[in-house]
């Protein structure tokens, strides 16, 4: 039995006392006692796979930021690692595959993995954490959008440009679909996993979309979202999240995902006239959170105004920045909290 059902029940499109609060990102860098645990291991994947750890890290925003939800700490890129495809994570630069997708004969020797097999260790974490929660606050599973999951797995690393994974939907279109294909099947899986271990709420993160023409997203993205949200959606709420893709809203619309995400640079107004009756999550620029306690305040009274009319989830437009001040969170949320809109 949840002890604060808000942002479940607004996930669900039904009526919320108040606004829910949650933010991308909220396990990690921004609490000290998140570095302090950091700091004696060595490394982010070390933390990831490390079950209980994972389980510590995903509870700490609740006790230090009192936020409506818990989202597992993990990574996208857990996903290609199972299917064979290991990366690093190097500090400051970010992820690196040492090997990449150039062929076909790559995309076979990919495996679809038992998600209790390849992926253990993030199920043990919500197992733990859902424990340990004990009805607190509902809590989230996610996995990366076979897309963005496509680009790192082709391009390497980040980029500005991801120009060789874009050239391979150019050039070979169908090894393209061969890789997200099998993407969309490992991810299912993996996002059913964690429904079973304890997820309440899944969220699809498509980070890369905003690089893609439409067109392209919705041949070489919409397509494989709308089977993970058609998978998924008769066990749990589903919310997608696509950073850029400000086109692809009529398109999440018509799919069964319950939540659309927002990025800052979008109209909650028009998403909301074409998003129906679905929720909306979102959507704060994180450098918002930058500015003095009253700018913070200001900043998101003035958000969560834009969103009256509708189920909405408050949240920031993408992962709070690593350098942000804490107290101006606390400000962003008890803001969220104190407002009767």
């Amino acid at each position: 039995m949840l002890k604060n059902d808000l942002f479940l029940r607004a996930a669900r499109g039904e009526a919320t006392e108040r606004t829910p609060v949650w933010l991308m990102r909220q396990a990690g860098r921004i609490l000290p006692e998140y570095r302090a645990l950091r700091a004696r291991l060595s490394g982010f994947k070390e933390l990831v796979e490390t079950p209980d750890l994972a389980a510590e890290v995903t509870i700490q925003p609740i006790d230090a930021l009192d936020v409506d939800a818990a989202i597992i700490f993990s990574d996208i890129l857990v996903v290609p690692d199972a299917m064979g495809l290991p990366y690093e994570m190097v500090e400051a630069r970010g992820p690196l595959f040492p090997n990449v997708i150039k062929s076909a004969a790559d995309v076979d020797k990919l495996r679809i993995p038992d998600p209790e097999e390849g992926l253990g260790y993030v199920l043990e974490a919500l197992r733990i954490t859902k424990k340990a929660l004990n009805g607190r606050v509902p809590l989230i599973g996610f996995a990366g959008a076979p897309f963005t999951i496509l680009a790192y797995m082709v391009e390497g690393h980040g980029s500005k440009t991801f120009s060789k994974a874009r050239a391979m939907l150019y050039r070979e279109p169908a090894l393209a679909h061969r890789l997200l294909a099998k993407i969309t099947a490992t991810t299912i899986a993996y996002l059913k996993a964690q429904v079973a271990a304890g997820a309440q709420v899944v969220q699809v993160f498509d980070s890369w979309a905003g690089i893609l023409p439409p067109a392209h997203y919705t041949e070489f993205s919409a397509r494989y979202i709308q089977e993970i949200t058609e998978a998924l959606a008769p066990l749990v709420p589903v919310t997608v999240f696509a950073k850029g893709a400000w086109w692809a809203v009529p398109e999440f619309a018509a799919m069964p995902c319950r939540t659309i995400g927002l990025d800052w640079n979008q109209d909650p107004a028009q998403a909301r006239q074409q998003a129906g009756d679905k929720t909306l999550q979102g959507n704060l620029d994180p450098c918002a959170l930058y500015g003095t306690r009253e700018q913070v305040k200001a900043a998101t009274e003035a958000m969560l105004r834009q969103f009256a009319g509708g189920p909405h989830i408050a949240n920031l437009g993408h992962g709070v920045y690593p350098d942000t001040d804490p107290d101006n969170v606390r400000v962003f949320v008890d803001t969220v909290k104190a407002w009767r809109g």
